[in-house]
Parts: C-alpha cells; sequence; structure tokens
C-alpha cells in the first residue's frame, strides 16, 4: 500500500499540470450515444482514409459500438485505423479543448503504427470507455492517471506514430478538416522541445498533453496528400 501511495504521487508530480489544475468549466451533458455513431460502411471508408492505402488496405479496421470500439477487419501489417470521437479529446492540455467529448459531430480518423497500436490507442480507448459510462473531464483525467499508474495502460517507452491525413475529418467547431498531418507520440515532450510554436499554426508543435506521459507532437503535411473517403 505504501508503495501504491509514493507510485502516485510521483506520477502526479510528472503530470504538468495536473487534474486538478485543469477543471472543466462545463461540465456539460452527453448526447445520446446514437449521435456518436454511424453506419458500418461509412465509418469503415472513413477510417481507411486517415493514412495513404498502402498502409490502410492492409491495416486492422475498428468500428465505434455502443460497447467501445470493435474490431471488424483483422489486417495484416500492425496497423490499426479507426474514427475517434470527441471522447478522444486532451485529457489535460489544452484546456479549452478538454470538453470536445461532448460534441457528437467530431470525426478524427486515425491510422496507429503496430509501435502506438500497442502503446497508444489503449489510451484512447480506456477515454472512450470512461466518457461512455458519462465520466466527465475531470474524471476521464483521474481514471487514465490511475489506469497508468495501476499499469493497465502500458507504458510509453519512446516514440511512436499515427496517420490522419482523411480529407473528410472533422477535429471540432471552429477547426474543421484542419490539415493532413502526423501525429507522433513523445512521452513528455513540451513545445520548448520542437520549436515553441503558435498553437494551431501548420508547423510542427505539441498539440496535446504537453509534458506528460501523453504528449502528442502534430507535424502537418502537404495538403496534396488528403485521402478522401471512399465507401465500397
Amino acid at each position: 500500500m505504501r508503495n501504491t501511495l509514493i507510485s502516485l504521487a510521483l506520477l502526479a508530480a510528472l503530470f504538468v499540470p495536473s487534474v486538478e489544475a485543469q477543471t472543466s468549466k462545463s461540465p456539460g451533458n452527453y448526447p445520446p450515444i446514437q449521435e456518436y455513431l454511424m453506419p458500418q460502411a461509412s465509418e469503415i471508408a472513413l477510417a481507411k482514409s486517415a493514412a495513404p492505402p498502402n498502409i490502410s488496405e492492409g491495416a486492422t479496421i475498428k468500428l465505434l459500438t455502443t460497447s467501445g470500439f470493435k474490431v471488424v477487419h483483422q489486417g495484416d501489417n500492425g496497423f490499426v485505423c479507426m474514427v475517434m470521437r470527441g471522447f478522444s479529446a486532451p485529457t489535460y492540455t489544452p484546456a479549452q479543448f478538454r470538453d470536445l467529448v461532448y460534441d457528437a459531430s467530431l470525426r478524427a480518423p486515425i491510422c496507429f503504427d503496430p509501435k502506438a497500436s500497442k502503446e497508444v490507442m489503449p489510451y484512447y480507448e480506456l477515454r472512450t470507455k470512461l466518457a461512455m459510462q458519462g465520466k466527465n473531464p475531470d474524471q476521464i483525467g483521474e481514471g487514465v492517471q490511475a489506469a497508468y499508474v495501476r499499469g493497465e495502460l502500458p507504458k510509453r517507452d519512446g516514440v511512436s506514430f499515427a496517420y490522419m491525413w482523411s480529407a473528410d475529418q472533422n477535429l471540432g467547431s471552429g477547426i474543421g478538416h484542419w490539415h493532413p498531418h502526423m501525429m507522433v507520440f513523445a512521452p513528455y515532450y513540451d513545445n520548448s522541445m520542437v520549436g515553441v510554436d503558435t498553437f494551431g499554426a501548420p508547423v510542427p508543435q505539441v498539440s496535446d498533453d504537453a509534458g506528460t506521459p501523453f504528449s502528442v507532437v502534430v507535424i502537418p503535411v502537404d495538403h496534396n496528400l488528403f485521402v478522401k473517403a471512399e465507401a465500397k
């Protein structure tokens, strides 16, 4: 028990800023789960549009159901493509985006590389599970932090990445489809390590949860690399 308390205290010190410092100003209420769901064919096409065809054609595809993400196609290249919802909003920072969990229109196709599929995807799936249980952003943050301490989430021992190249992505009100970009999962990075660029600028920057194990560096790519979703 003593060791567990010490571990919790150490992890709390590493998470900058803390969950308590980033309380949600507008807890809100979740729309009905049906508003977050999609027809299967449309969701498969949207998930595959996250990456270039030479990646997505061999990837595992997961779809959101009322009980979380489920595999509908088993791939053979180690990548996993899915469509994240608002439930995958930043856990800690930027604070203004934490309430995107309540945005049922958000659609964020993503294709995780083999390492991120093992180490990062479970984090987003846990966030989704907690949100679908009705947890607010503060409670989601607390649940994620506790799960990481207990070893219920994989430890992130290095950098991994994901594609987000869909021309049909909707990253939330006021953001829309933004730029095609790479998500680089770089534990404990902050913006000073990639150039201290203005948030939202089309240049490399830390976009989510700076200074924590869940830090994300976003690297925009050429707009000509957008991939259009095509239902089959």
